[in-house]
């Protein structure tokens, strides 16, 4: 894959600084530093205000496993920050729902590739892309490197033209730091448990009205981490610059904090090189 991609140079340091052994400044009350101009206002909740026509997009890339957290993170940022927010798994849940809509076989690269070249985004708020069936299938399509071909401008196109007023964007996914947006401005990589993950994903199903056994969920996040992995098209893996969180015994709230600084500090520096 290119990583031509026209955003700003990697602003991350190397990789293992954002883990959870690292101290979080905004989570412990600390600062580090004046925050100046759009720096400020996105300490503020405000969405950033860089001068000049042309400003490349801010991005923030997330990737990590399924039930990490790292779209709920995603979801947080982009409001705090003033940012749009694509959750790419949604496209290809999308292709999947297409494929079985049709009766045709997630496994099939011509059937899956015929579906990712007609996802809309607007199929990103069908409700019924978070069943789980929908979620297996879009396991497997998202293995076949046509369709990851197929949805790669969409996204693309999401992080270098952001929706209006948003100057910038947040993308979560399992690939986004290494080949949607190898030059994000900050790349953070969420994970957990494998265990903790499945009852998170319990929980969510059982709130949800849902029947969930934990055993199944678990032997289902296992098959779908193996399938992630293992693929030959953009594995599931963090960049070597991210930053990884380990959620499995962390509150939201602290990792939502701990992010935050991330994205603070990447902002700051940006103005500094105007």
């Amino acid at each position: 894959m290119s990583s031509g991609l026209p955003l700003s140079r990697t602003l991350s340091p190397p990789a293992g600084q954002g883990s959870d052994h690292s101290p979080s400044p905004s989570a412990s009350g600390e600062t580090e530093g004046p925050v100046h101009g759009s720096a400020r206002s996105a300490a503020q909740g405000q969405a950033p205000a860089w001068e000049g026509e042309g400003q490349r997009p801010f991005v923030v890339a997330i990737d990590g496993p399924a039930a990490s957290g790292k779209g709920t993170l995603a979801r947080r940022l982009a409001e705090r920050f003033g940012l749009a927010h694509l959750d790419t798994g949604a496209l290809y849940r999308a292709t999947a729902r297409l494929v079985l809509d049709e009766n045709g076989d997630p496994a099939n690269p011509v059937t899956a590739e015929t579906a990712a070249r007609r996802v809309d985004p607007q199929l990103r708020a069908d409700p019924r892309l978070r069943g789980d069936t929908v979620a297996s299938a879009a396991s497997v399509v998202a293995a076949i490197p046509e369709v990851r071909r197929a949805l790669l401008g969409l996204q693309r196109g999401f992080a270098v033209h952001p929706p209006s007023p948003a100057r910038g964007a947040v993308l979560d996914g399992r690939d986004i730091g290494t080949v949607v947006c190898p030059a994000a401005d900050v790349k953070l990589f969420i994970t957990a448990s494998t265990e903790a993950r499945a009852a998170r994903r319990v929980k969510e199903l059982r709130e949800q009205g849902a029947a969930a056994i934990y055993e199944n969920v678990l032997q289902d996040l296992n098959e779908r981490d193996a399938r992630d992995s293992r693929r030959r098209a953009a594995p599931l893996m963090a960049a070597h610059d991210a930053h990884i969180i380990d959620t499995t015994t962390l509150d939201a709230d602290v990792v939502f904090e701990r992010a935050c600084d991330f994205v603070v500090r990447a902002l700051k520096e940006k103005e500094w090189q105007q």
